[in-house]
């Protein structure tokens, strides 16, 4: 699942080092929300999942998002 959603993160134009679990996508990489939004987006078409509008203030991190996506059973 990490690497899939590098291989995403890198789409952003974003290198594979600049990602580490404590990774912030705003703070270390620059994103803003209308990324954020595109990002989700992505996050959804690739893991065949839907991300509520409020879920979005809790994907700050790379460590967070990976803890979410995890609580999502419905995520292979």
């Amino acid at each position: 699942m990490k690497e899939r959603i590098i291989e995403i993160l890198k789409e952003f134009g974003i290198p594979e080092s600049a990602i580490t679990e404590q990774t912030h996508f705003s703070r270390d990489l620059g994103m803003d929300s209308l990324d954020t939004v595109d990002l989700v987006m992505q996050l959804e078409k690739e893991f065949g999942i839907r991300i509520p509008d409020e879920d979005y203030e809790k994907l700050t991190t790379m460590q967070s998002l990976l803890t979410y996506l995890h609580a999502d059973q419905s995520i292979a």
